[in-house]
């Protein structure tokens, strides 16, 4: 089998990619480029703007509205004609700007890469633009630049790489030239290897190009991300299945009310095709679409004053159907910032805050992770350096021992850098007089150098005792996940140049541990989550340990359930995944494919699933979840593009308050939903009445497009406004599968439509009998406005007005009153009464359309009362717990 290049020597990847030390000839590199291609990421073809613009006609609301203003301008009614093709054109335009908003992650992605490279060619040490390298180039490292392509390392000097936007792993990898055997290790564990998009934090290297463009890692995630499907959100999914059923049975209706108009001889052809006409614009909510935007709109300005920054309108309802959320771990859940956690000296564990600088162990303990550390921290707060290093200068503040005067009483004479191969960092001071070295390092290495270990009496010979303890010491700290630096010193016998053999014969100092602390909002916001019953999952590119201590800490790992790291995960079918997955809460070492097959999972049991991230190689798992959420702050620009959801403040407390939004702004969908669909119920069926009963059209085509457009507009938009109600994390997620007009919805919507239908009718009668047609029409056009613009108060919510007030809801007034007012220049004003085919009115039958068209709102006022009453006295009906 062949080998990866990982398991090679660097002597035999050279060999293998037909390169040598000197580099490649320019000739070989230009064929290399003919063959490979240039090193930067494939774009994809675009849809253009006209495409996109014509995609927005394929509903078949739209395409139903279309045939009805064609029928119309036939017919010689201009006037409706024109308003039904401006709303289409106006539905179009915005649904066009919308998608050229989105789908920006392929050019953020090839921003990560390196613009230079410093590159060995035929000999000589020459700056190339990025795209010109080749695999077999030299290229040389050091700290601060941009990996350019993916290559195994020649030469290491104390390498250090930001993977983070990768693999997910919070800590700079240490990298060596050292060829691994055996097993497929994730690319954290790829110490010999670098890959284009990391950024170099410490030393230098000279690298060897293995991979360029789309064979790189980095490539391999966008090559991911082209081929992730975007799920459709539920409300999508609800709306496109409740606009398929209500154009089948408005197409339904409309045939048959044809039929009867113009085979019973009532009507000619133009007159019943009119007809139908104006039962369709009767039935289609014209402004459905435009009110859910605005409504989700709304919902996105409130959600980013509380830090959730909705990209993607859609999914602020999807948040409401959120059932698991699969969540990073550093800066996330935790405050991506290492704490000291405990100490051990002495014989003694200490918690950081119990240290005394008083004792002379515990003081020895300090002075050694102070002075053989370089991070500092500024006046603002604000710290420069390594984060490990950062939390021991903190830890120093915190207990009264600052390290900048620390350090200014002890000047530093000679060091020696840290080294992967020997894992220690020590320095020189004068102590007291005597030259001595401080030394901070992994535990095992610097407790074989050690011969003697400081207790509160002073050293003491290390003996097994002591190493037993120690060791056990140490075990405990990893065994809770935390991150252990051992500490030791020892007198020199004069000040002069370090030599790596000074590092033998320590005296133990003592132990220190560290981690990156759960946020004290998480652990809250997990249990409020799983109030609400959303299930969280932690997935990390940390190990398996430290990930496990922080889940069981915050609350989302609990007794009995499972932790799997990536090469557990790779050896699970899809069927064992699905059988184990209720019971694995942790996820850690994980793989970009690994990450959108554990979404896909969840999504295959009915799940609605947000998933968090911040780095490169979350991005497809972002695109792929029903709610991508990426993090504002440490967020790479390719995660926040592929994501619907940008936390300002990266907390994972944020998600929480989003989705207790989102499920406020689909209950006001809802109720938007059910005021226009009654009142467009009512229109239908006073239509099919006066079918039926061979009486006149009681409206025009264009009195229905008023009322849809303009006075039922108004009362949806404020009802979308309504605050949300107490108790919404009580409730469990909404089922994704169940309709938008579920069963009691449209009991309701009929119930409610029959009544101002009646309504609408009684004063159709009233004009028809004391009149003429057109004075019907007038008076039935005027009736439905008015008892719509009053059924907006009774759709604000499932309980009665005396108990939702109107002072948390007063656009709901102003809606009102802008309605009556639009309703009144239509009836008044000469020009616009002739526009929408009007007559006037007398004071007494506009006194009967006020009376008639109040007398539905009050029926719904009372019937919600009576309920309440029977709540209150402990007679449980379906819906007191609405």
């Amino acid at each position: 089998m062949k080998k990866e290049l990982y398991e090679l020597t660097p002597a035999q990847a050279l060999e293998r990619l037909g390169a040598s030390e000197g580099g490649l000839a320019a000739a070989e590199a230009a064929r290399r480029l003919e063959d490979h291609g240039p090193n930067q990421l494939a774009e994809g073809r675009k849809k253009r703007p006209l495409q996109v613009f014509f995609e927005q006609f394929k509903d078949l609301l739209v395409i139903i509205l279309i045939l009805a203003a064609l029928i119309s301008l036939a017919a010689g009614g201009g006037e409706s004609t024109l308003v039904i093709v401006a709303v289409l054109l106006l539905n179009a335009v915005l649904g066009t700007v919308q998608y050229f908003k989105a789908e920006r992650s392929m050019e953020s992605l090839k921003a990560l890469s390196s613009p230079t490279a410093k590159v060995l060619r035929g000999g000589e040490r020459v700056e190339l633009p990025s795209p010109r390298l080749v695999p077999g180039d030299i290229v040389f490292l050091e700290a601060g630049d941009l990996v350019a392509a993916d290559g195994r390392l020649l030469e290491s000097h104390s390498l250090k790489v930001d993977e983070s936007s990768l693999t997910g792993e919070s800590e700079p990898v240490e990298k060596n030239v050292q060829a691994l055997s055996g097993g497929q290790p994730p690319l954290g564990d790829q110490k010999c290897m670098v890959f284009s998009g990391s950024l170099v934090t410490y030393g230098r290297a000279v690298m060897l190009v293995t991979s360029t463009g789309m064979d790189t890692e980095l490539g391999r995630i966008a090559r991911l991300m082209g081929q992730t499907q975007q799920r459709r959100t539920p409300l999508q999914k609800s709306l496109d299945d409740f606009s398929g059923k209500l154009a089948a049975v408005i197409l339904a209706i409309c045939a048959l009310v044809f039929a009867l108009s113009f085979f019973r001889g009532q009507l000619g052809l133009v007159d019943s095709l009119m007809f139908a006409v104006a039962l369709a614009v009767a039935a289609i909510p014209e402004a459905l679409g435009s009110i859910v935007t605005i409504v989700l709109a709304l919902g996105t300005q409130k959600m980013a004053r509380q830090n959730a920054i909705m990209k993607d309108l859609k999914s602020v309802e999807s948040l409401g159907s959120v059932s698991v959320i699969c969540s990073d771990k550093t800066g996330t859940l935790t405050q991506n910032r290492m704490t000291v956690q405990q100490a051990w000296v002495g014989g003694e564990l200490l918690p950081c805050s119990a240290l005394q600088t008083q004792n002379a162990a515990q003081s020895r303990l300090l002075d050694i992770a102070l002075l053989a550390c370089d991070a500092t921290l500024s006046p603002d707060g604000g710290a420069v350096g390594d984060p490990t290093e950062i939390a021991l200068v903190r830890w120093g503040d915190a207990v009264g021992r600052p390290a900048a005067a620390l350090r200014a009483a002890h000047p530093r004479l000679e060091e020696l850098a840290f080294d992967s191969d020997r894992k220690l960092m020590s320095a020189l001071f004068l102590v007291g007089g005597v030259p001595t070295l401080y030394t901070k390092g992994a535990m095992d290495v610097l407790l074989a150098r050690s011969t003697h270990v400081l207790t509160a009496q002073g050293p003491v010979p290390l003996t097994e005792e002591w190493l037993q303890r120690i060791t056990r010491a140490n075990n405990a700290f990893s065994g809770q996940g935390l991150r252990v630096l051992a500490f030791g010193f020892r007198p020199l016998p004069q000040a002069g140049p370090l030599r790596l053999e000074d590092e033998q014969g320590y005296t133990f100092a003592g132990l220190v541990s560290m981690m990156d602390p759960p946020r004290p909002e998480s652990i809250q916001a997990v249990a409020d989550a799983k109030r609400g019953g959303i299930r969280t999952i932690m997935i990390t590119g940390d190990h398996k340990v430290t990930a496990t201590a922080i889940a069981r800490q915050i609350g989302i790992s609990a007794q009995g359930d499972l932790s799997l790291d990536g090469a557990e995960l790779n050896a699970m079918s899809d069927a064992q995944l699905d059988e184990a997955l209720p019971r694995i809460s942790v996820y850690a070492r994980v793989a970009p494919e690994h990450k959108i097959r554990i979404v896909e999972a969840w999504q295959r049991r009915g799940c609605v699933v947000a998933m968090t991230g911040d780095g490169v190689n979350d991005a497809p798992a972002l695109k792929r979840a029903d709610v991508g959420v990426a993090m504002g702050v440490t967020g790479t620009e390719v995660s926040k593009d592929a994501a619907s959801m940008i936390l300002a403040d990266d907390n994972f407390a944020t998600i929480v308050k989003a989705v207790v939004n989102g499920r406020g702004v689909f209950a006001n969908i809802k109720n938007a939903v059910q005021f226009l669909l009654s009142g467009n119920t009512a229109g239908i069926l006073a239509v099919l009445y006066a079918s039926f009963a061979s009486l006149p059209a009681p409206f025009a085509p264009v009195h229905l497009l008023f009322i849809n457009l303009l006075t039922d507009s108004l009362p949806a938009l404020a009802i979308g406004t309504e605050a949300a109600r107490p108790g919404l994390l009580d409730q469990p997620p909404r089922d994704p599968t169940r309709p938008l007009l579920d069963r009691p919805l449209l009991l309701t919507v009929l119930g409610q439509g029959l009544l101002i239908a009646a309504a609408t009718l009684a004063a159709f009668y009233l004009g028809y009998q004391g009149g003429s047609a057109a004075l019907a029409s007038t008076m039935a056009f005027a009736t439905l406005t008015l008892a719509r613009l009053f059924h907006g108060f009774s759709c604000r919510g499932p309980e009665p007005l005396f108990r939702l007030g109107f002072r948390g809801n007063r656009l709901s007034l102003l809606a009102f009153g802008g309605g009556v007012a639009l309703l009144a220049a239509v009836l008044f004003l000469p020009g616009l009464r002739t526009l929408f085919l009007a007559v006037p009115l007398t004071g007494a039958q506009l006194a009967q359309v006020a009376g008639l068209a109040f007398a539905p709102t009050a029926l719904i006022q009372l019937l919600k009362s009576l309920r309440v009453f029977l709540c209150s006295r402990g007679r449980k009906t379906a819906d007191c717990n609405k």
